[in-house]
C-alpha cells in the first residue's frame, strides 16, 4: 500500500517537473515543506537528472528546491502561530496533548529550537512536520527562517547532485533511501506510541 502511494506520488513529480521545470521544482518543494508529504527524495534527484541533461542548471535547481521549502515551512509555521496553540489547548485534552506539554515545547524551542529546526529538516519525514510545532511554540521568526533554510539548502545541493551523478539511474536514489525512511518513520511512530503510553499511565497514576 504504502509503496503504491511512494509510486503515485513519484510519478506526479516527474510529471510536473518534466512539464514545467524550475517553477515544478520550487513548487513541490514548498508543498513538501508546508506538511504535505510530497517525496523530495524524487524532486531534487530527477531535477538533478535534468541538469545532466542539460535541460536545467544546477545551482538554479539547488536555490529553488532550498527556497521552496523555506516559503512552504512559512506557511506551516504561520499556521502554528495563528491558530495552533489556541486549538491545541481547547482541543488537545482529545489526543493526550495537555497545556503542560505544550509549556514544555514551548521552552524546548527557545532553547534547542535552531538544532531542532536545522537538523529536522535534514531528515526525512521530520523535514515535513516539522515547521507546524516551531510555529505553535512561536519560535523566533528569524531565526527559524535561517536554520529551516540553512538546513534546506545542504538537502537539495545533496540530492540534486546525486542526480546528476546518477544520471539515468537516479532513481535507485529513492530505492536506497526507502529503508531508511522506513526507519525514521517507524521510530517517530514509537515515540508516539510512548508519549501516548505516558499519559496513560499518569492519567491512572492521578485517578488513584
Amino acid at each position: 500500500m504504502i509503496t503504491h502511494i511512494i509510486e503515485f506520488l513519484a510519478n506526479i513529480v516527474i510529471n510536473v517537473i518534466d512539464w514545467s521545470g524550475y517553477a515544478g521544482v520550487f513548487f513541490l518543494m514548498l508543498v513538501e515543506s508546508c506538511g504535505i508529504p510530497m517525496p523530495s527524495e524524487v524532486i531534487m534527484p530527477f531535477a538533478g537528472f535534468l541538469v545532466s541533461k542539460g535541460k536545467l542548471l544546477f545551482w538554479a535547481v539547488v536555490f529553488l528546491g532550498a527556497a521552496g521549502n523555506l516559503i512552504g515551512s512559512w506557511l506551516a509555521y504561520f499556521i502554528g502561530v495563528k491558530g495552533g496553540r489556541p486549538l491545541l489547548e481547547k482541543y488537545g485534552k482529545y489526543i493526550l496533548i495537555s497545556r503542560h506539554d505544550l509549556d514544555v515545547a514551548d521552552r524546548w524551542f527557545v532553547r534547542y529550537g535552531e538544532a531542532t529546526v536545522f537538523f529536522g529538516r535534514l531528515l526525512p519525514v521530520v523535514r515535513t512536520f516539522i515547521s507546524f510545532p516551531a510555529g505553535v511554540a512561536k519560535m523566533n521568526f528569524k531565526k527559524f527562517s535561517f536554520y529551516t533554510f540553512a538546513g534546506a539548502l545542504p538537502w537539495s545541493l545533496l540530492f540534486a547532485w546525486l542526480g546528476v551523478k546518477m544520471g539515468n539511474n537516479w532513481d535507485l536514489i529513492r530505492a536506497k533511501l526507502h529503508s531508511f525512511d522506513l526507519f525514521i518513520g517507524c521510530l517517530v511512530l514509537i515515540l508516539i506510541i510512548w508519549y501516548i503510553w505516558r499519559h496513560l499511565k499518569h492519567r491512572r497514576e492521578y485517578v488513584k
